[in-house]
C-alpha cells in the first residue's frame, strides 16, 4: 500500500490566510493526500522567557522571544474554517497539530479524520491523554523522545482507550531543521515497528526528497515533509521546507515505488517474456548428427535463441542416442526428450 503523504504547511503560511490558501493549493496540485497545519493560542505555547531554538534565531529576528515569533505566526481559529473548504473543494484532507489544550479544543470541534502529536507534546500528558480519548486515528512524531518517554505515551494513549495497534501511527523523527544526513536514522522505524507492533512513518526534516523516497521503500505507511511556496520567504521553517515542484516530484517518486516494489513474486515478468527466446540458449549440433549417434559434449553445444529444446535439458540428452539427423547449429527437435 502506498503511503499518506502529509504536506506538512506548518506555520509557512506567515499569519496570511490568503497564504495558507494558496499552500492547500499548492498541495493539491502535488498529489499529497493530506495538508498539515499547526493551531496554537500563542500565551498558551511558550511564557514571554522562553528563547528560540537555533534554527528559528537563525532564520527570523534574533532578539524576539519564541512568544514573539508565534504571535507573528499563527492563524486565527476562525481562519480555519476557510481552509478546510478549500481542502473539501480540492478533495485533500486538512489536518492540523494542536500546540495546547485551548487549540486541541478548537480542532475536536471540527471533526478531523486523525489527530497529530508533534515531537514537542509527547511529555504533554494532559494533551496526550486527551487525545487518545478522541478515539481516532493518531499520529506521533518521535523527535526528542527516548524510547522510555515513547513507552509512558503509548502506555497513557492505550489507558485513555485508543487502540494502539490499529490506530497509532508512530514517524521516526529528528527535530534538527534541517536535519543532517547522519542524523536521520531511517531504521529506527524498524525498532519502533517491532518494539510496539503498530504502523511507522516517518517525519521528514532533512534538505530534499531522497530520505523520504528511502523511508517508503521501508515500509513507512506515513510520510511528512514540510512544504513552502518559496524557501526565500521569511518565517523559522521556509528554509528547511521543500517548494512545490520538490513536493511534486517526491509524491510522484513514493506513488511510482509502489508499482515498483510488486507484488515479491519471482517470476518471469509479462514486460521480460518477449526476451526469453533472444536470451536463453538451447541444444545445438556442435557438428553433423545422424539417427543413432550417442549424443555427447563432442557433437552438442548450446546457442541463442531459445527453439526446440532448452539448455537445462543437457544432462538428460547427453549419453543418449539421436533419433534425427542434425546439421551443424541445427536445434534438437522436442521428439528427443520423448
Amino acid at each position: 500500500m502506498s503511503p499518506l503523504i502529509i504536506a506538512e504547511a506548518g506555520v509557512n503560511h506567515n499569519s496570511s490566510l490568503d497564504l495558507a490558501l494558496e499552500l492547500v493549493n499548492a498541495a493539491a496540485d502535488a498529489g499529497a493526500d493530506v495538508i498539515k497545519f499547526q493551531t496554537c493560542w500563542p500565551e498558551e505555547v511558550a511564557t514571554s522567557l522562553a528563547k528560540k531554538a537555533k534554527y528559528q534565531l537563525e532564520t527570523t529576528d534574533y532578539s524576539e522571544t519564541q512568544l514573539e515569533m508565534t504571535r507573528k505566526i499563527h492563524l486565527k481559529f476562525e481562519e480555519f474554517h476557510r481552509i478546510i473548504e478549500l481542502c473539501n473543494k480540492r478533495n485533500i484532507e486538512f489536518l492540523s497539530s494542536a500546540f495546547g489544550m485551548k487549540s486541541l479544543a478548537f480542532l475536536t470541534t471540527l471533526e478531523m479524520k486523525r489527530f497529530k502529536i508533534p515531537s514537542g507534546e509527547v511529555t504533554n500528558y494532559p494533551y496526550v491523554a486527551q487525545i487518545a480519548k478522541q478515539n481516532k486515528d493518531t499520529i506521533l512524531s518521535t523527535g526528542l523522545c527516548s524510547l522510555e518517554e515513547i513507552d509512558s505515551a503509548v502506555d497513557l494513549m492505550a489507558r485513555q482507550g485508543l487502540d494502539v495497534k490499529r490506530k497509532l501511527t508512530l514517524l521516526a523523527c529528528n527535530t534538527a531543521y534541517p536535519t543532517p544526513a547522519e542524523d536521520v536514522n531511517l531504521l529506527a522505524m524498524n525498532t519502533l515497528r517491532s518494539k510496539y507492533g503498530c504502523a511507522v512513518g516517518f517525519s521528514d526534516h532533512s534538505q530534499g526528497i531522497i530520505a523520504s523516497c528511502y523511508a517508503a521503500a521501508l515500509g513507512a505507511s506515513v510520510i511528512e515533509k514540510h512544504f513552502t511556496l518559496s524557501k526565500k520567504l521569511p518565517g523559522p521553517d521556509h528554509r528547511s521546507s521543500c517548494e512545490p515542484d520538490e513536493l511534486l516530484e517526491l509524491v510522484k517518486n513514493i506513488r511510482l515505488l509502489k508499482v515498483m516494489l510488486g507484488d515479491g513474486k519471482v517470476v518471469c515478468s509479462r514486460s521480460e517474456k518477449e526476451n526469453k527466446r533472444v536470451a536463453r540458449k538451447s541444444m545445438v549440433a556442435a557438428k553433423a548428427i545422424k539417427p543413432g549417434d550417442i549424443f555427447t559434449e563432442e557433437n552438442l553445444t548450446t546457442k541463442r535463441p531459445l527453439i526446440g529444446i532448452g539448455a537445462e535439458h543437457w544432462f538428460k540428452l547427453v549419453g543418449r542416442p539421436s533419433k534425427g539427423f542434425y546439421q551443424l547449429d541445427e536445434h534438437l527437435d522436442p521428439e528427443e526428450l520423448r
